[in-house]
């Protein structure tokens, strides 16, 4: 569990995943979704995932230059079990 932790437990490893369960995002559209994270925290925590290979970055050589974040299929294979988490919260958490 704690290996587990250390990959998804972040506060906002959950929401970024989930929030990429509906494809792809650039960093912007990302940080619309989530408006409580302050941008310092929201790129800490997709480097981290990214690192983990939970999370994909590809860069294009636009200007500016243009950054789009998804889920790898290992990102892919967490969707049923947040969903489950999702659907937990929803009926014990309120």
């Amino acid at each position: 569990i704690e290996g587990i932790m250390s990959v998804i437990g972040g506060k906002w490893s959950m929401p970024i995943i989930y929030t990429l369960f509906s494809g792809t995002k650039r960093f912007k559209e990302l940080e619309r979704s989530l408006p409580s994270i302050n941008t310092r925290m929201l790129v800490k925590e997709l480097k981290s995932l990214e690192e983990y290979k939970v999370v994909k970055r590809e860069a294009f050589a636009t200007v500016p230059p243009t950054v789009e974040y998804s889920l790898t299929e290992i990102g892919k294979e967490l969707e049923p079990i947040v969903l489950s988490l999702y659907k937990w919260g929803q009926k014990h958490v309120g």
